[in-house]
């Protein structure tokens, strides 16, 4: 699955069961979490009107997807870490994210992680109270077709053993 999910940009015509969008979401609290903070919110968005209004704000955002996932990070929560709890729940959003899209593959479905959004706007659209942050949307559908994967760096050029 690792080496077979692609970021998938061009999708189908298609609604995902929510079956299927539940086991997705599920995936993701189930990432790891320092401390187990779990300071992720997951707002799926299926309504299309929805949808489009924040693709004007996501230059990042293509094609026609199914659904959207906008992962959040809720401040209240992440700031019981302190100091390191910004950092932390970047990597914690990150793995769940990750999850995300290796449970959607593993379904047939195709996603892409978009950075590029207007947070501001997404966050207004989305009702979001103060204290949670949109930080990634996870783009969601059935793929027309599977890029080849990108040429990756080798082991031997990026392991490093006992020192650098």
């Amino acid at each position: 699955m690792i080496k077979g999910r692609r970021s998938i940009r061009d999708f189908h015509d298609g609604e995902i069961p929510d079956e299927h969008l539940r086991l997705i979401l599920e995936a993701g609290i189930w990432a790891p979490s320092g401390s187990n903070l779990q300071p992720w919110e997951f707002v799926l968005v299926k309504d299309r009107n929805l949808l489009e209004k924040i693709k004007l704000f996501s230059p990042g955002l293509f094609g026609r997807p199914a659904t959207i996932i906008i992962i959040c990070i809720n401040r209240k929560i992440s700031e019981r870490a302190g100091k390191i709890g910004e950092l932390m729940s970047l990597m914690d959003i990150s793995m769940a994210a990750e999850n995300i899209m290796l449970m959607a593959y593993a379904l047939g479905i195709g996603s892409c992680p978009v950075a590029s959004f207007n947070k501001i706007a997404v966050k207004e659209l989305l009702d979001l109270p103060a204290h949670v942050e949109p930080a990634l949307i996870i783009t969601l559908g059935y793929p027309k077709e599977l890029p080849k994967p990108p040429k990756r760096r080798s082991l031997e050029e990026v392991v490093h053993v006992d020192r650098f």
